[in-house]
């Protein structure tokens, strides 16, 4: 059990083992189509698969993060049914079967219920951890003992839990989590009894949200049983329920693509947080301090390119003039970029694409994108 002061648990390797025979399954969420980093991302590669931070896509490094925790024959990812080949090309070492494609978008609710029915037809009633493919975490020892923390609360307390995220800025694109009373602290790794979830605030709200330290990010990560998110699925989405644990019978058959497009076209959209989360009592949650970006725009690499004396920011050669505080990025790193006479502009280059934009107004590109992709 989690004790008032457990610090036995030192995040060791040899503990991470020992953890990781509890058998936990990882699923990650993959489907994510990531118009914000227009022109590098596209409808046939989108965020998730492009290698924004080295030589390693985002998905790629949600799933380097599980390793020595969780084997990949336990680890299943659910992505759009078009990206299932980029998928299976970016992480050969996953069985091709745990690359399940979402025939329609029907957001979180849908991934978290479809997981769970299969992570209860094949695991039994498994530990599942719900991960995002397209964030920026580190460092994975840290993450890593956070995960298992909250695997054996959830294992123990049969309780919904959630992964939230110290603030370091009152930022108003995030939602948020109060905190209730603590439930112990596991090595470091503080519990707490989740009083309640916020929409994203305005300016105001957020700053005192985060003055009074009471709140955390919501990271959109979870760990529960999959017989705990079944429940609760059953109480507050039992059309979810009915749908898809008929769907979830033809897995492996001939009929499973068929029958999960008939059986997501019946679905309402509705995310897993407004869906679930928000309604059920007594959730869980674990103040993470590891560090996260969700990595939701281009402004979010500023802190990863080479910067020069002006603040300008560059992945490519960039020639500056009287130029400040600009973000510049080429796909191709050889290409060069002369800026003469501008600050903050956020400048990206991609084959035959090229981003111009003001980095107050950088928000605005997601419905331009979305509106050229629909024409």
């Amino acid at each position: 059990m989690i004790s008032e002061d457990r610090n036995a648990h030192g995040g060791g390797r040899e503990s991470l083992r020992a953890a990781a025979g509890e058998r936990p399954v990882a699923v990650i969420m993959a489907g994510g189509m990531g118009t914000r980093f227009w022109p590098l991302s596209t409808r046939e590669k989108p965020k998730q698969f492009l290698r924004l931070f080295g030589d390693r896509s985002l998905l790629q490094k949600s799933f380097d993060r599980l390793e020595g925790m969780i084997p990949p024959e336990r680890v299943l990812v659910l992505t759009n049914a078009a990206f299932v080949p980029l998928v299976r090309e970016q992480l050969p070492g996953i069985p091709g079967e745990n690359v399940v494609g979402e025939p329609m978008r029907r957001d979180t609710a849908a991934a978290a219920a479809l997981a769970a029915f299969l992570c209860a037809a094949r695991f039994g009633d498994p530990v599942m951890v719900l991960l995002t493919a397209d964030h920026l975490i580190g460092p994975a020892d840290l993450f890593q003992k956070t995960i298992l923390s909250a695997v054996r609360a959830a294992r123990e307390r049969k309780i919904l839990y959630t992964l939230g995220i110290r603030p370091t800025r009152p930022a108003t694109g995030y939602g948020y989590i109060e905190l209730g009373p603590a439930m112990g602290n596991d090595g470091g790794i503080e519990h707490y009894r989740v009083s309640r979830f916020k929409e994203k605030p305005d300016g105001e709200t957020a700053r005192k949200y985060v003055e009074s330290g009471n709140y955390l990010w919501n990271s959109g990560m979870f760990v529960w049983t999959a017989g705990a998110i079944l429940e609760a699925l059953e109480t507050h989405l039992p059309e979810h329920c009915r749908i898809l644990s008929r769907a979830v019978r033809d897995f492996g058959t001939p009929r499973w693509e068929e029958t999960l497009r008939e059986a997501f076209g019946a679905l309402t959209p509705i995310s897993i947080d407004y869906g679930v989360m928000e309604k059920v009592n007594g959730a869980g949650c674990v103040r993470s301090e590891f560090s996260w970006n969700d990595v939701g725009g281009w402004l979010a690499l500023q802190d990863h390119l080479a910067r020069d004396e002006e603040g300008n920011c560059a992945c490519g050669n960039l020639v500056c003039g009287e130029a400040r505080g600009n973000l510049v990025y080429c796909e191709d790193p050889g290409e060069t970029v002369l800026l003469l006479g501008v600050d903050d502009l956020v400048v990206i280059r991609s084959g035959t694409r090229t981003l111009v934009v003001p980095k107050d107004r950088i928000e605005e590109i997601k419905d331009i994108v979305q509106s050229l992709e629909k024409g």
